[in-house]
């Protein structure tokens, strides 16, 4: 072979590792520009999938609560006003009857109908006497701003304005003993649109999640299982934050029915705060669902 032949047979050679090493290099760069842009995000392909239906069951979950005969007794007391709410809320005939005749079905909460559950519960947990209203931060530093809330200013579908009828009826019985225990469990449940827990309802959610708790205390219901139901209804009514915290938790190999709810209803994870810090360690998903709005 001529010294011409192997010169050009070493240029082909170095060619080849130069660009393979280039291709190499490209790839490591590419993937740690990437890590940097994200924060640290698991890349699509390298997510554990998680199974949506424990999250958000087509069917829906059903509550071991049931509407009873609340519907009918807060229209007779005017906390809500039947004309107003049949035609704001855009009642299905099954909703209507409950509304106005009750149910000892158990309450269910799916897609369709979280938007009626959280405006059904916002109106028990408005008119329900609690502690909250006393002892809780809206019957204390921020009693003078009562009737500002969203919560209370936002509830338009009542007789007279809301501040009329909250926390003025005894819908259900609790004794000073469950009083303190929805205070405890309250001071432990969050919601995503705000920074405050249910033990400070100054929301629809946060008034509807009360409703839930208390009327779970007054079945006398073991806290886990308040919890689990709590988180229920929060799903639906936030269905994008917990698709995204389920996606953490199973990056984390820790499938959505295998999580605590009591964790997962803290401020590490259910508050605004904490459910952006959440959503910055997982990509965004898809499917999320149409939840429940903050207003009546």
């Amino acid at each position: 072979m001529s010294k011409l032949n192997r010169f050009n047979k070493l240029i082909k050679i170095c060619l080849v590792i130069i660009l393979a090493s280039g291709t190499f290099l490209a790839g490591v760069l590419y993937t740690k520009v990437n890590a940097l842009k994200t924060g640290g995000l698991t890349s699509l392909n390298d997510e554990k999938s998680i199974d949506k239906e424990s999250v958000l069951p087509t069917n829906g979950f059903e509550l071991p609560i049931s509407w009873g005969d609340l519907g009918p007794k807060l229209i007779s007391a005017g906390v809500i006003d039947e004309e107003k709410f049949v035609q704001t809320v855009n009642l299905n005939g099954d909703e209507e009857k409950i509304l106005k005749e009750g149910t000892d079905k158990p309450i269910t909460i799916n897609e369709d109908n979280s938007q009626f559950v959280v405006d059904l519960l916002w109106a028990i947990g408005l008119a329900q006497k609690s502690n909250a209203y006393i002892d809780g931060p809206m019957g204390r530093e921020y009693k003078k701003d009562i009737a500002n809330f969203s919560s209370t200013a936002g509830w338009t579908l009542s007789k007279s304005k809301a501040t009329d009828y909250l926390g003025k009826f005894e819908l259900f019985n609790l004794t000073p003993e469950q009083q303190k225990r929805v205070e405890e469990i309250a001071k432990n449940i969050f919601r995503p649109c705000c920074g405050n827990s249910t033990w400070f309802p100054d929301c629809n959610h946060g008034m509807a999640a009360l409703a839930a708790i208390e009327m779970m205390v007054a079945k006398n219901l073991p806290d886990d299982e308040i919890y689990k139901n709590v988180l229920k209804l929060n799903s639906f009514w936030f269905p994008g934050t917990y698709l995204t915290t389920a996606q953490y938790f199973a990056d984390q190999g820790t499938p959505w029915n295998k999580v605590d709810a009591k964790t997962v209803l803290g401020a590490e994870f259910s508050s605004a705060q904490g459910a952006a810090q959440v959503a910055k360690k997982v990509a965004p998903q898809e499917g999320s669902g149409k939840g429940s709005g903050c207003g009546a």
